[in-house]
C-alpha cells in the first residue's frame, strides 16, 4: 500500500501515545481544536483516499437508523432486510458491517453507495471535528488504519 510507511509509524509510536493523550487533555480545547483542523488542511493536501481505502478494507463504520433507512431506501429493501443482509450488532450494541472489506466497495477503492453512505464514513477519520478531547482515544486508534490520521497525530506530538 502507498501510504503503510504512515500506518508503521503508528504503529512504532503507539507507546508514546500515552504521553500524548495526556498533553492533548492538557491543551485547552480551542488550541487543540484549531491544532487538529489544521493538521487535518495539511495531511489531506497529500493523502489520496482513493489511493488507500484501508478504513473500507479493513473496519466498520456505525450504522444509525437514519444511514440503515437510506441504504435501504437506496436498494429498495426493507430496513429489516438491509440489516439482514449485510449488518450485525457489535459489542457495544451499534450496527456494523457483518464483513470487511465493505460490500460496497469497488476493485477501484471507489464507493457503490458513496451518495448515500453512512454519516461515519462521511466524517472519517473526525479529524476536523470539535471538540476533538472528546475521541482523543478514537483519534489513536485510527492512526493504525488510516494514514492522515497517523500524519496529523504526529504532528501533534509536542503541541
Amino acid at each position: 500500500m502507498k501510504y503503510q510507511e504512515d500506518l508503521d509509524i503508528a504503529k512504532e509510536n503507539k507507546a508514546d501515545n500515552k504521553r500524548l493523550k495526556k498533553q492533548m487533555r492538557r491543551t485547552p480545547e480551542r488550541k487543540l481544536d484549531e491544532r487538529f483542523h489544521a493538521e487535518h488542511e495539511k495531511a489531506f493536501q497529500d493523502i489520496d483516499c482513493l489511493e488507500c481505502a484501508n478504513c473500507c478494507k479493513t473496519t466498520s463504520p456505525i450504522f444509525r437508523d437514519i444511514d440503515i433507512k437510506r441504504l435501504s431506501k437506496r436498494f429498495r429493501m426493507k430496513p429489516i432486510q438491509f440489516i439482514d443482509e449485510y449488518l450485525r450488532v457489535d459489542e457495544e450494541e451499534d450496527y456494523v458491517l457483518k464483513s470487511s472489506p465493505c460490500p460496497f466497495l469497488f476493485d477501484d477503492n471507489t464507493c457503490s453507495v458513496y451518495e448515500d453512505r453512512p454519516a461515519a464514513c462521511k466524517e472519517y477519520p473526525h479529524t476536523d471535528r470539535k471538540k476533538m478531547f472528546q475521541i482523543i482515544d478514537l483519534t489513536l486508534k485510527n492512526t493504525e488504519i488510516c494514514p492522515a490520521a497517523s500524519r496529523i497525530v504526529e504532528a501533534m506530538r509536542g503541541i
